[in-house]
């Protein structure tokens, strides 16, 4: 049994502009030990699906919806109450949240901040809480850190604060490390530092890890498998040698041809167009269609479901039952690979893509297109009438034209 199954989850949220599907029926699952990368562009639900998980989406404007399970260690998180899940945050799962400033409380010593959760959840005294606190200082590289467990937030480095938001999330030796972006705004070298501390932490603690990210670089440094978003939804799923040596999905192919390569010197990088769009309006049937080199009318008219992709579709394996993955005989779901695009049912469109413009490649000239989004506006504009304009409505009467003597003061 997986450590972590996320099935169809479903996190909306309430806003001026309309309901806001940020998690539109997302399901993945983690083993014991294992590192899985969450990767996409900012806006594709990697954050809100992270912070689903723990149980920490604010409630308005945020509800996940009914239909979606979590199940960590076979229980649904998302029937338990709070108090219940205020143990199992910290102490079974952690995470280490994007920015550490915001998420340290700036009045308090960090040691004090570190001994606070081994004292809820572990039931020590200050003492022996305070003394564990520095040794996690120790643990993750902070130099002196009887004195810097002292210390407030602003008296740290970026990367200082980044290392005291690990030790706090290690401190109770959880399961499950959900790490949101956490090198952020840190330098190559810090981005570095920590990413080799996470991984030593793994390798010592035996805990399994969530990495969510925008860089693949961190993605091939650190996992073990990956699940790439887009739009709310999972896109494709593989393992890091998989991915990286036959991407499947458009928008997986998309992000790894943006990366420069070293010792290839080109004039211009190859280029998704267009952004991600809104939450509140996501493009019918397949929500990549807008800016895939590969799209057609198919991608307009259904949408595509989780396909068993590469060898396993060739072999036959796998397949996609109300959202969640049906794995093949003797495999288990971490060993089947899955693209949402109707490619894998026509790989021949691939293929004639590539030969007649090659596809991203075309954008390195400076030449990008989206034919499935041509094609919508062109059925669109054939089958709808544009509306006749209409006569600009009379002013509206003065409520003053009676009474000559306010006018005239409203005019002074």
């Amino acid at each position: 049994m997986a450590l972590l199954e996320v099935e169809n989850l479903r996190t909306y949220f309430e806003t001026e502009a309309g309901l806001a599907r940020a998690v539109d029926g997302v399901s993945f699952s983690v083993d014991k030990g294992e590192v899985l990368g969450i990767v996409g562009e900012s806006g594709s639900g990697k954050s809100v699906t992270s912070l689903s998980i723990m149980r920490l989406v604010p409630q308005p404007p945020g509800r996940i919806m009914p239909g979606s399970r979590i199940l960590f260690q076979g229980r649904d998180l998302l029937g338990v109450s709070e108090a219940e899940m205020r143990h199992v945050r910290g102490n079974d799962i952690a995470m280490i949240f994007q920015e550490p400033m915001t998420s340290l409380n700036p009045v308090y010593p960090v040691g004090d901040q570190i001994a606070e959760a081994i004292r809820y959840h572990r039931g020590v005294g200050k003492r022996e809480a305070r003394a564990r606190a520095v040794e996690l200082l120790r643990q993750v590289g902070i130099p002196d850190p009887e004195r810097r467990a002292a210390d407030y937030p602003h008296q740290l480095s970026g990367g200082m604060r980044q290392r005291v938001m690990i030790a706090m999330a290690i401190s109770c030796e959880p399961d499950l490390l959900i790490a949101d972006e956490p090198t952020t705004a840190l330098d190559v070298t810090i981005q570095a530092q920590i990413l080799d501390l996470l991984a030593e932490l793994r390798e010592r603690l035996g805990m399994a890890m969530i990495l969510i990210t925008h860089d693949l670089g961190v993605v091939a440094q650190v996992c073990d498998r990956v699940v790439v978003m887009y739009a709310g939804q999972v896109v494709e799923e593989a393992s890091v040698d998989d991915l990286f040596r036959e991407p499947r999905h458009p928008y997986t192919e998309g992000l790894l041809k943006a990366i420069p390569r070293l010792g290839k010197p080109v004039e211009r990088l190859a280029v998704i167009p267009g952004t991600v769009p809104s939450p509140t309006a996501w493009p019918v049937s397949c929500r990549f269609h807008p800016r895939c080199p590969y799209g057609w009318d198919l991608c307009v008219e259904a949408a595509p479901e989780l396909f068993p992709a590469g060898e396993d579709r060739a072999a036959g394996v796998g397949g996609v039952s109300g959202g969640a993955l049906v794995s093949g005989e003797g495999r288990g779901s971490a060993a089947v690979r899955t693209s949402r695009c109707w490619l894998e049912r026509h790989p021949e469109r691939r293929e004639e893509v590539r030969r007649r413009t090659g596809a991203f490649e075309a954008s390195r000239t400076g030449y990008a297109e989206a034919p499935a989004e041509r094609w919508h506006a062109a059925s669109a504009a054939e089958h709808a009438a544009p509306e006749p304009e209409r006569a600009p409505p009379e002013a509206p009467a003065r409520p003053l034209m009676g009474d000559p003597d306010t006018e005239e003061d409203v005019r002074r």
